[in-house]
């Protein structure tokens, strides 16, 4: 949430709009235009929002969950946000925070996928 809170509100809005537009006719249904990727190798399992705006890259990082306590049903779960230069990689640590988040949700969230 601080993630989202922290961009301009075009951006956030744009964000917002995506996650709906997956809600509602989930991968594979819905193709994304480049806005929802899956990601791949390490990151498998975890998908990605892409919005540029004003020479930035953000990027929201979610899991699509069928089942976990608490949450009544499929739910996108979004679990790390960050904003970098365009046609820059982001950093290994960077992922690796994305992933462990991803990982103890798994564990805490008792997610059945």
């Amino acid at each position: 949430m601080d993630f989202l809170h922290s961009l301009p509100t075009k951006v956030a809005a744009e964000f917002e709009a995506v996650l709906d537009a997956v809600a509602k006719a989930p991968p594979p249904a819905f193709s994304g235009g480049g806005k929802w990727q899956a990601m791949h190798g390490d990151m498998a399992g975890i998908y990605e929002v892409r919005i540029t705006s004003a020479g930035a890259n953000h990027r929201l990082f979610c899991m699509l969950v069928r089942a976990a306590v608490g949450l009544g049903g499929p739910s996108i779960i979004c679990i790390d946000g960050l904003t970098k230069l365009p046609r820059s990689a982001a950093r290994p640590r960077e992922y690796a925070r994305v992933r462990q988040y991803a990982d103890e949700f798994q564990m805490r969230g008792r997610v059945h996928q």
